[in-house]
């Protein structure tokens, strides 16, 4: 560590000390938190399985860089490259997809043994994995439905792969012994108006009543389930709305998912956080960057950002809100996209944590809403940077833009000897 860093960190840390904000204390919270990064930034969604297939689920990743992950080891090493510039221990987000196996395998009939491999590269990380099952992209789920689909056999399908999900992320939490979160979220949907809403919510009710009947041990497994206002190809009907998923998830004690771009493009979760939170059992975030609708870009620390990480420091939500990032951009190197993401949303957590919380509650009580004002807009620009500085180098990884050139090497001796995909594929949303 340089000494100029440690002299802008202690210069840093007597002013946030004189507003009574302890900076080691928040230091010690920060490394606390476990973000899960999706790994299918990697890959622009395809997976190992059935790479052939044509996406869909109103998936569309635009881009054509090169370097797209082939194979799950070449996978891996791009995410060991990020998390090497990225402070702190933190978890791996896998799709049901992503299953690292020779064997010839169907959704409906995967195992623990298929994502042994990843379960071993977790242990020598020492990294946490969630998981989800992958209810698109998949000649079962062409015409758009899946848990609510009104054929019972395809409807089982995918009913038996989401069984399968849960006990491949129980096994994920027995091993590595970090609670894995598995996230059920489906496309089902219809373009234009339907005729029957109802109908296919009792059947996507039903179907998740039979995928939860087996009893789990939470503190290896925990189910979520995640809504979304509209998709490509369902954007008259969603019927995993989030009034829906709301309403399921507290009457069955399951986590709420909510998507940053799953909402409609004026509203935000930040403002949902609070009152969720008085009634959940607990929360899921999946942290994007919609620009327009659900777009999924890169992840920067923008005002949405800075609130949701507001939101949770200030109303001690953390405990109960595990935080993971979903987005991908073929159009850029995708490790940089990772790691700005992560950075990204690290960065707004100790920002928020370097807040006056208290005495700004105190002066809202007091009615003294021009301090409150002028208190949050001085802190903007607070030198929270020399901290994040500090904590950066103290766990060993690139202070502020000194990581991009490792990822430019990173490119130049690894990436492009894998060329470039063709065409565009399609992306996630």
């Amino acid at each position: 560590m340089q000494v100029n860093q440690i002299a802008s960190f202690q210069m840093a840390k007597e002013l946030y000390a004189s507003h009574g904000i302890d900076v080691e204390k928040a230091l010690e919270a920060l490394a606390q938190v476990k973000v899960s990064m999706h790994c299918w930034q990697g890959d622009d969604v395809r997976g190992f399985l059935n790479r052939d297939q044509e996406l869909t689920g109103g998936i569309a990743v635009t881009g054509n860089y090169p370097g797209a992950a082939r194979t799950a080891d070449e996978l891996r090493q791009d995410l060991e490259k990020a998390f090497s510039l990225i402070p702190g221990k933190h978890k791996v987000n896998l799709h049901a997809i992503y299953a690292d196996t020779d064997e010839r395998v169907e959704l409906d009939q995967l195992a623990p043994r298929h994502f042994a491999k990843w379960v071993e590269w977790a242990k020598e990380q020492g990294l946490g994995l969630d998981f989800n099952p992958t209810c698109f992209s998949h000649q079962k789920s062409a015409d758009g439905f899946t848990l609510s689909h009104p054929d019972p056999q395809i409807r089982q399908f995918w009913i038996d792969h989401c069984k399968a999900s849960r006990r491949i992320g129980a096994y994920f939490g027995q091993e590595l012994g970090q609670t894995c979160v598995t996230n059920v979220w489906v496309p089902d949907g219809y373009k234009d108006i339907p005729v029957d809403r109802m109908g296919p919510r009792r059947r996507l009710k039903e179907s998740l009543d039979e995928i939860f009947a087996e009893q789990l041990d939470p503190a290896l497994h925990l189910d979520a389930v995640e809504s979304k206002v509209f998709g490509i190809g369902s954007e008259s009907y969603v019927v995993g709305s989030h009034e829906f998923y709301m309403g399921y998830g507290l009457q069955n004690n399951k986590l709420i998912c909510l998507d940053a771009g799953h909402f409609h493009p004026t509203e935000t979760i930040s403002n949902k956080l609070s009152s969720l939170a008085l009634f959940a059992e607990g929360m899921l975030l999946h942290i994007s960057r919609p620009v327009r609708w659900d777009s999924d870009h890169v992840v920067i620390m923008d005002d949405e950002l800075l609130d949701i990480a507001r939101e949770l420091v200030r109303h001690d939500l953390l405990s109960k809100t595990h935080i993971g990032l979903d987005f991908f951009d073929a159009s850029i190197n995708r490790v940089a996209a990772w790691v700005i993401g992560m950075r990204s949303t690290l960065k707004a957590l100790l920002r928020a944590m370097l807040e006056p919380t208290e005495l700004l509650r105190q002066v809202e009580l007091a009615g003294d809403y021009t301090t409150r004002l002028a208190l949050m807009e001085e802190f903007k620009s607070y030198p929270f940077g020399a901290i994040w500085d500090f904590y950066c180098a103290k766990n060993g990884v690139p202070v502020r833009e000194a990581w991009l050139p490792e990822v430019k090497a990173y490119e130049k001796e690894v990436l492009s000897a894998r060329g470039s995909k063709l065409g565009e594929a399609k992306k996630l949303v």
